[in-house]
């Protein structure tokens, strides 16, 4: 396991003993949270862009068409 070094002030120190929590595991799960929360933002950003590719691209002739009417010109079919 890695080890982390976190800078906080006397009174911030003072208030964390006075409730007995068990802070190394509280920063844990809120790093994780954190992580999982960024990689929702992330993936709702892909899905936005997306979808705005595909808005753009309604109305036009798909790709394998295109291919396959190539395909198809070039054999004489």
């Amino acid at each position: 396991m890695a080890v982390i070094t976190v800078r906080i002030d006397e009174e911030t120190k003072r208030l964390m003993e006075s409730v007995k929590i068990n802070w190394s595991e509280f920063i844990r799960r809120a790093i994780r949270e954190k992580i999982a929360e960024e990689r929702r933002k992330n993936l709702a950003k892909a899905v936005l862009i997306n979808e705005r590719v595909r808005k753009r691209s309604r109305g036009e002739e798909k790709a394998e068409d295109i291919v396959r009417r190539f395909r198809d010109a070039r054999s004489g079919s």
